[in-house]
């Protein structure tokens, strides 16, 4: 009998895990550099409602996927079976090898930087902190996805509860110096390509909901809990932007705002004084413990599944006897992370395949094309509890979305994303060597 996940996750975990896959550092960063680029506030907002739209189309396209395949692995998963094993083994090796572990490496390092600030501890201590933090968290979803998702049901209501004070303060309270000042206005040829610019780093702010389909094995009801809990956690953290947005424009200025390179710090300082600097710091440490706990939860799942279909080493196919974790993944996936980050080669690794993550997102909203048409000739099930509405407008307006940030990426870097795209491709030859080397153990092949 194969190896079974064990379904222990109810809808509020599934929801938690939404909006802690979205939130990290982006909201708290991110709004200074989409400002300068539009200069206006009204133009501000607006890129990120569109933003907001975007995300929130992906939602209903990834519900439709894990409610049509309600198992461990999502995006794998799916271009394995719309696309063969090659592209989905590109997809996996591209997580594992700098996405996944480089961002875990990353958010670790941010994670330490903020908190020893926070507590004023020596630079010295922030990497060994960081590959502190990367071991506890390996070592708390080692042993089962229940302590892994009570960690992140609470550093997500902690990251909320951040994000709550800083919202008030800033739509209730008056700033020590009132913002004033206006930024030159851009020539009318020019407003769509700002636009454009500033939707990038928004539509990265917003990444993140995919994630959760990485354990949809793990959730109670997938094929109904798994479309809402992507639905409601895309709205709430969409409802959080705006409303975050809003309160760094009505204390900053948009001129503030653009020129700020910690806008949420210098808000609440603005506020609330050095107490408010302090609460925003540790409101970005509990984000970013919250997001690291996340992406070492739910990665394993997808190298899981790709050794199980005979294409990588044996181990990482199984799961632990008592836990039902993808013990033997997580452990690999925490030694590369711990690689990278003693290193400091994670940095360079994701500027290079930075555009190769929303290559894999428009290629995976691709599938529900391949589904449906399957589905009307007959060799797809047709007995869904979600079916996303919108179709076929929505997706190829995600689609767009999505390679219009590859697009942008590939521009303003051409060299890193030669780089980016020889790692993706390095993958072809490690796949034909697992294929021919190793079985299956689910008789695949």
């Amino acid at each position: 009998m194969a190896e079974t996940y064990t379904r222990s996750l109810g809808l509020f975990s599934g929801t938690m895990m939404v909006v802690g896959g979205i939130i990290g550092s982006g909201i708290f960063l991110n709004p200074a550099l989409v400002a300068e680029r539009v200069r206006t506030a009204e133009l501000t907002l607006l890129v990120w409602i569109l933003g907001g739209v975007i995300a929130l189309i992906g939602a209903l396209v990834f519900a439709e996927l894990g409610a049509r395949r309600p198992v461990a692995g999502g995006g794998y998963v799916y271009l394995r079976d719309a696309y063969g094993k090659l592209p989905a083994f590109l997809y996996a090796w591209t997580l594992l090898l700098v996405i996944a572990t480089g961002a875990i490496a990353a958010v670790a390092v941010t994670f330490a930087g903020y908190t020893a600030t926070l507590f004023g501890w020596a630079p010295a201590t922030r990497l060994p902190l960081a590959v502190g933090a990367i071991l506890f968290l390996s070592a708390v979803n080692y042993v089962g996805v229940k302590p892994g998702a009570i960690t992140q049901n609470v550093f997500t209501v902690l990251k909320l509860g951040a994000l709550a004070v800083l919202i008030l303060a800033g739509l209730t309270l008056t700033p020590a110096e009132t913002a004033s000042g206006s930024l030159p206005s851009l020539p009318q040829e020019q407003l769509v390509l700002a636009v454009g610019a500033a939707l990038v780093p928004v539509l990265f702010a917003f990444g993140g909901w995919q994630q959760t389909n990485f354990i949809a094995e793990e959730l109670i009801q997938p094929e109904r809990n798994l479309p809402r809990a992507l639905v409601a956690g895309v709205c709430v953290v969409v409802s959080v932007y705006l409303l975050a947005n809003l309160a760094y424009l009505r204390t900053l200025g948009a001129v503030a705002l653009s020129h700020s390179s910690a806008p949420a710090a210098d808000a609440m300082s603005a506020l609330l004084g050095p107490k408010g600097r302090g609460l925003i710091a540790a409101g970005i440490a509990a984000s970013t413990f919250g997001f690291l706990n996340l992406v070492i939860l739910v990665s394993p799942r997808v190298y899981q599944a790709m050794a199980r279909d005979g294409l990588f080493f044996p181990s990482l196919a199984r799961l632990h006897q008592r836990y039902r974790t993808p013990s033997a993944a997580i452990v690999f996936q925490g030694a590369w992370a711990v690689v990278l980050t003693v290193t400091g080669r994670y940095g360079d690794l994701l500027d290079y395949v930075v555009f190769g993550d929303w290559i894999f997102f428009a290629a995976v909203a691709s599938t529900v094309f391949v589904f449906r048409f399957r589905e009307r000739s007959g060799g797809e099930s047709s007995q869904l509890r979600f079916r996303m509405p919108g179709f076929p407008v929505l997706p190829v307006v995600f689609i767009v979305a999505a390679l219009y940030v590859v697009t942008g990426s590939v521009a303003s870097n051409p060299a890193n994303a030669l780089k980016g795209t020889g790692l993706i491709l390095l993958g072809v030859p490690v796949f034909v060597f697992w294929r021919r080397s190793v079985p299956a153990t689910d008789g695949r092949r």
